[in-house]
């Protein structure tokens, strides 16, 4: 509906999609106190339990997915209120800026902004500083993860303690991994979905899809770079039985590279960060869904983590497909998978 709206000039597929999708501001929660405020100029949602706590609590900064095109706090106000709920955590949903009005490295930056706020302001919300932790499904995992590289490194405030990424898009060097070829058509990311929204996020137009989509973006001798990353070869076998055809290398285009070399950034991309920014990053949870365009950006992410020492607590839905937490208690539908990887979150909170 949204492509046939666009072509009518009504409104655009982007319009519309944020119309269908919007949430709305739930009740009173007779379990959490709920604040709207700004970090940093930047809109937050705050949950916190009103249980009595014998010390301070753990805090989350949660970014929300939607292929940095859709979603709000409001989109996200059950996840969010779950997750504080169970694991007795204060919680703090971030709405950071969206494509393609506001291009990259917007949402980049105002999830670190917000995040490097809520840090040197941990004492008014009752957070021990060191147990901090960054939260983000799809396009939030991505965030997730690009904050989690970009602190690091920071001697100026306490280390994360830990990163939960969940089924996070975390390149777009390879549309062809396995899992894209397999799910291509599968609800509710479907290939060309996902080089559509990168670009959205990049440029703020779909320009060049087709070519992002055949790996004609990127130069051979880069390709070669980063093959040690991102590539079929570090996906375990068993993920490549189901329907994978090996495809024909297309010839790179120049002129198309020029538009989407930002898409080598790790700000962008975090997959391609360099070993000595990965070795530093905090214990990490993934989770992964079977049917899923991006299931393969985990495995690879898991493996980046794993080899350079850091813990990683990986859950893998057999029977999950993109979205399908926020799809756990939806307008009285409920997916069992949804809310087993919802709890396989607070589990790993509840561990830390």
């Amino acid at each position: 509906q949204g492509k046939i709206l666009e072509k009518t000039g009504l409104c655009s597929q982007i319009t519309f999609g944020r119309y269908v999708r919007q949430g709305r501001k739930l009740g009173v929660d007779p379990k959490l106190f709920i604040w709207d405020l700004q970090f940093n100029k930047v809109p937050v949602r705050v949950y916190q339990p009103k249980a009595t706590s014998d010390g301070r609590r753990r805090g989350i900064i949660f970014f929300h997915g939607g292929g940095w095109v859709f979603g709000s706090l409001d989109t996200y106000e059950k996840v969010c209120r779950y997750i504080s709920r169970e694991s007795e955590s204060v919680v703090v949903s971030v709405q950071y800026r969206l494509a393609p009005e506001h291009k990259y490295p917007a949402a980049y930056e105002d999830c670190l902004n917000a995040t490097i706020h809520f840090m040197k302001n941990i004492e008014h919300y009752g957070v021990d500083p060191a147990n901090v932790i960054v939260c983000g499904d799809s396009a939030g995992g991505n965030l997730a993860a690009a904050v989690s590289q970009t602190l690091a490194g920071r001697s100026d405030l306490p280390r994360l303690r830990a990163q939960i990424l969940i089924y996070p898009g975390l390149q777009a060097l390879d549309f062809n991994l396995p899992s894209y070829h397999q799910n291509r058509g599968v609800p509710l990311l479907f290939r060309e979905r996902a080089a559509f929204f990168a670009l959205q996020y990049l440029n703020g137009d779909a320009l060049h899809m087709q070519e992002v989509l055949e790996g004609s973006h990127i130069p051979p001798d880069m390709r070669l770079k980063y093959r040690k990353w991102v590539s079929p070869d570090n996906i375990p076998e068993k993920f490549k039985v189901r329907g994978v055809k090996p495809l024909r290398p297309t010839d790179f285009i120049a002129e198309v590279y020029e538009t989407v070399k930002r898409f080598c950034e790790p700000n962008l991309c975090p997959l391609l960060a360099e070993d000595a920014i990965v070795h530093q990053l905090p214990e990490s949870f993934i989770l992964t869904c079977e049917y899923d365009v991006l299931r393969d950006d985990g495995l690879l992410y898991k493996k980046r983590l794993e080899d350079n020492g850091v813990r990683v607590t990986w859950y893998h839905l057999e029977d999950g497909f993109h979205g399908i937490i926020s799809l756990y208690d939806y307008c009285g539908f409920s997916f069992p998978a949804g809310k087993r990887g919802l709890d396989s979150v607070v589990n790993f909170l509840k561990s830390l």
